[in-house]
């Protein structure tokens, strides 16, 4: 009890709110590596920590030597070789408040929005039109639209339709959707290198999950084999999905109160049972 006491007595305020945040900091690393090839590299990492440790305790000074030296002069490659993590990382880091406030600015465009998407996917999908459509979350996807053709037209099931239809100028690429507004079409997006992917999966699924690796996006593929619906999040595909599935999927992103509904948290729940 006495040690108890000089403990508490020495620890303030100061070292709580220090010990806190690098707490939080761990936690949000922790969370943007996840489902990531930087997740097992960061795995790799503290396994050598450890092994720095073991062989100081066991004055294994050789063993000491290599591992020490491979932490310092490994810093410089890992960070060139996870450049795309560490600029994810970055800009999540610099969201402002106006960004999260975009899609609640008008509150009757979101289910306007959502609908339309919801229509065009399911008529895609009903006449087996390969689609990819990205809708833009917090992070911008500025320099994959300048990849594309610009087209700032609001969202429309005939229009996203349109682009998508075989042998079309606008067919052949992902759309991008931010807020109420088609931005631009025929973009090009980085293909996923996660060797856990399916093989089965095309281009057009690599493609959707390589940019939700890399931004908060939503991406959502039609396949043109056999028309089923897919979406990817943060690096990590849900395939055949039903158009109430993708409608949830889609109010998630552009309204988060409607998690808060009652009637949907139980629909929610009863899902996740089944």
């Amino acid at each position: 009890m006495t040690r108890l006491a000089n403990i508490i007595n020495i620890v303030n305020l100061r070292d709580v709110i220090d010990i806190l945040i690098v707490a939080v900091l761990i936690y949000f690393v922790l969370k943007l590596i996840r489902n990531t090839r930087a997740e097992q590299v960061f795995k790799g990492v503290l396994l050598i920590l450890l092994f720095i440790k073991i062989s100081q305790f066991f004055q294994l000074y050789t063993v000491n030597w290599v591992f020490s030296r491979f932490i310092n002069d490994g810093i410089v490659a890992i960070i060139v070789l996870f450049q795309p993590e560490i600029r994810r990382g970055l800009q999540y880091l610099g969201l402002t408040s106006n960004i999260k406030n975009n899609f609640g600015q008008n509150k009757k465009v979101v289910p306007e929005s959502v609908e339309e998407i919801i229509s065009a996917v399911g008529s895609l999908a009903r006449q087996k039109i390969g689609a990819l459509i990205v809708i833009e979350n917090q992070v911008g996807l500025s320099e994959v639209i300048e990849t594309g053709t610009e087209i700032n037209g609001k969202v429309s099931s005939g229009l996203l339709i349109n682009i998508f239809i075989p042998n079309t100028p606008l067919h052949d690429g992902a759309v991008i959707i931010k807020g109420s507004q088609i931005k631009a079409a025929a973009c090009f997006l980085p293909l996923s290198d996660n060797q856990k992917i399916s093989k089965l999966l095309g281009t057009r699924h690599r493609a959707g999950i390589g940019i939700s690796e890399k931004s908060d996006c939503l991406s959502i593929m039609v396949s043109e084999e056999n028309g089923s619906i897919s979406t990817a999040q943060n690096g990590v595909i849900s395939r055949y999905l039903d158009l109430e599935t993708l409608e949830t999927k889609l109010m998630e992103l552009y309204s988060p109160d409607f998690l808060t509904n009652p009637l949907i948290s139980k629909m929610r729940g009863k899902n996740e049972e089944d």
